[in-house]
């Protein structure tokens, strides 16, 4: 196995005042504790789980109103409960820089987008609001434990109303207002909100849209809503009219909800109250809602932000994220560190892809968080930043979503900045936390993620649950992490929170699989990590996950299919193709479900373009999926097949005919015996076959 290229390695100064060193130099004098090297110091945070979060939590200096009796209860997963007796509120930890800044320049956030003008928010004017919300919160009947939710984009007033939800500790969930009203209603459904904070549109791409009439179906559809609170954010003077059918929901304009001025009230909840909830793509039925608690989730990115990111409060940082994306609440909890944070809401390629790197110049960023979706963009554009734009003040550039190519990191190097930090990192949704991430003592080799993360034991297991160093397997996490989730919303027995991460390794101790394929390489100065994509049917769309049910949902509405079939064919940092399979109902049948057989081209036809699906047929069910979803999962291509693959019990096939369309041999990729119509396997062994020839 050749060692690839080292493309950067820290200077003795960057290694001297990298948060990490000085929380090592801290367990040397207060702990007796030295480290030889990163390895040995991942080594000991995950063997000594509770000494390791106990001692981060000290150094970090977290606001806590009521001590722990006991760090963790029981290595289990799930159950594991973490600082019991503790008590503390995330939103105080976020605003606890106020008290530094709130009388210097230092801003808290600076905000652009393709509407308004830069804006400029202190860290007095962000408390000052968050209280004055708060206290109207509470005069709309918010208690504690209540669910208010967002439809609104990457806005100041999201960041405000997310401190002042937690800060009563109820509970907050977003959703982009890309998102159409089918995908939303999926997710707040389930939770039961009590409050909605909305705005009446956003523009994209210099493009307006109106979202009134979503925020309406969403009022009528959501029937435990009380309030809206409404930001007229497209049009300043915007209404969001009457309400039909809702009228005892109130509608307070954002004008008025900050209007009377109140200090800020922060409510001290138990280490795993819950926080928010936020939502897994839904590939076998609905979304699921994922609870995380304030305790783990202040912890968590704490730690992320100072040890592996390396942010302090001299940052500026920035990471490109919509609201409905777990990113953006990491981005957010970036202010425990004190960092002004950088916010942009619009479309990163419009007017050009210069656009990111125009504000990374203008406002001096020192991180500057993007995707490989843009960075392939970039790349394919001939893009050279560095000699098109003063980048001399970033330090780091991060990278999640799907993983990073060899070519991409190269590039970073030579045609953005020499010396960055590039810190590619993959965690998720799941649980809340990065497990293979970035650190500022360790070089960044080509294609590599530098190191696991302190605190999670991470290892690729074969299919016989033991570690693999050097091959393919899958990413397990054999430890609790106090930032996995506490439970699912509604799912009262926790059955459906078990198999969704500790059926396929089950214990005792059961170990949680995250549905990565994962490759851990043994290099001198650490484990470093490649991910190759999903091990199941997720989707990974351009960094965003979703589920196939969600599409099946909108297209199964077509009276002219009779069943439907999507697939995800990124791979090691392929772009992604997403590969929509439609089986069609011929004039007056009525074909549906196990043994469905419609009319198609054959495999190798389709594979060279003769999809089988009519024109005006596939505007159509593209167009469904942009206006009802988004445009997110709008696939590549419609091809028509005359049956969908499926088992003995009637589930489709996704996984294994996404392993055929990917290269793998049919007989390493499902069993026919297993399934209930075998035939239908060899159309795609056939266009796999066609597309790679």
């Amino acid at each position: 196995m050749s060692t690839p290229e080292v493309l950067w390695r820290p200077s003795r100064e960057r290694v001297a005042r990298a948060g990490i060193t000085r929380y090592r130099h801290w367990l040397q004098q207060s702990r007796g504790l030295a480290f030889a090297d990163y390895e040995s110091l991942w080594k000991w945070s995950v063997e000594h789980l509770e000494d390791f979060w106990e001692s981060f939590q000290q150094w970090a200096g977290v606001i806590v109103h009521t001590p722990h009796s006991k760090v963790l209860s029981a290595r289990v997963m799930p159950g594991a409960r973490w600082f019991e007796g503790e008590t503390l509120n995330y939103a105080e930890n976020l605003l606890a820089p106020a008290r530094v800044h709130a009388h210097t320049n230092r801003p808290a956030l600076v905000f652009e987008s393709e509407l308004r003008p830069r804006t400029e928010i202190g860290w007095d004017q962000l408390r000052a609001e968050t209280g004055a919300l708060t206290a109207t919160l509470k005069r709309l009947g918010v208690a504690r434990g209540d669910r208010c939710v967002s439809f609104m984009p990457n806005i100041p007033q999201a960041v405000v109303a997310l401190l002042a939800t937690t800060s009563l500790g109820a509970v907050w969930s977003s959703a982009s207002p890309d998102m159409g009203p089918v995908s939303v209603l999926d997710r707040f459904r389930q939770i039961e909100p009590t409050v909605l904070f909305a705005v009446d549109g956003y523009r994209y791409g210099g493009k307006d849209f109106d979202r009134r009439d979503v925020v309406r179906e969403l009022v009528r559809q959501l029937p435990s809503l009380r309030a809206v609170v409404f930001v007229p954010y497209l049009d300043a003077h915007a209404s969001l009219g009457a309400l039909d059918g809702a009228s005892t929901v109130d509608v307070v304009a954002w004008a008025d909800a900050l209007a009377q001025p109140a200090d800020c009230a922060f409510t001290p909840v138990p280490f795993d109250h819950p926080l928010w909830i936020v939502y897994s793509s839904g590939t076998t039925g609905m979304p699921k809602p994922i609870v995380h608690g304030h305790g783990g989730t202040v912890l968590e990115n704490l730690k992320s932000d100072l040890l592996h990111l390396d942010v302090g409060e001299d940052d500026r940082f920035f990471w490109f994220s919509s609201t409905g994306w777990i990113m953006w609440n990491l981005w957010v909890s970036t202010l425990m560190t004190g960092a002004t944070l950088l916010q942009f809401d619009g479309n990163p390629g419009h007017p050009d892809l210069g656009t990111l790197w125009r504000l990374a110049e203008r406002e001096r960023l020192t991180f500057m968080g993007i995707s490989p979706a843009f960075v392939s963009l970039c790349m394919k554009a001939g893009m050279k930043p560095r000699e098109q734009f003063d980048l001399s003040a970033l330090r780091s550039i991060g990278s999640t979503g799907s993983p990073l190519t060899d070519e991409a990191y190269r590039w970073v190097y030579s045609s953005v900045h020499p010396d960055v930090m590039l810190a590619s990192i993959s965690g998720g949704t799941d649980p809340g936390a990065a497990f293979l991430t970035s650190c500022p003592t360790l070089p960044v080799y080509a294609g590599e993620m530098q190191c696991r993360t302190l605190g999670g034991a991470v290892h690729a297991y074969g299919d016989d649950g033991k570690p693999l160093l050097g091959e393919v397997g899958e990413l397990v996490c054999a430890e609790p992490m106090p930032s996995m989730p506490l439970y699912f919303w509604g799912d009262t027995d926790g059955r459906r929170y078990f198999d969704s991460y500790f059926d396929v390794f089950p214990g005792p101790p059961n170990v949680w699989r995250h549905g990565d394929w994962l490759k851990l390489v043994q290099r001198p100065e650490s484990v470093t990590a490649t991910i190759y994509g999903r091990s199941d049917s997720t989707i990974n769309r351009h960094g965003i996950r979703m589920g196939t049910s969600e599409l099946y949902r909108v297209v199964e509405e077509f009276e002219e299919v009779a069943d439907s079939l999507v697939v995800d064919l990124e791979y090691l940092g392929r772009e992604s193709f997403l590969a929509l399979f439609v089986v069609l109902r011929e004039p007056g049948a009525t074909i549906a479900g196990i043994g469905a057989k419609g009319p198609a081209q054959d495999g190798a036809s389709a594979a060279r373009g003769q999809t089988g699906v009519d024109p005006a047929l596939r505007q159509r069910i593209l167009d469904a999926l942009r206006t009802r979803l988004s445009a997110r999962h709008v696939p590549n291509e419609v091809y028509a097949i005359p049956e969908v693959p499926r088992t003995m019990s009637g589930k489709k096939l996704e996984v294994p005919v996404r392993k055929i369309l990917l290269g793998q041999p049919v007989d390493k990729s499902v069993n026919r015996d297993s399934m209930a119509n075998p035939a239908s396997i060899d159309w795609f062994v056939t266009f796999a076959a066609a597309r790679a020839g």
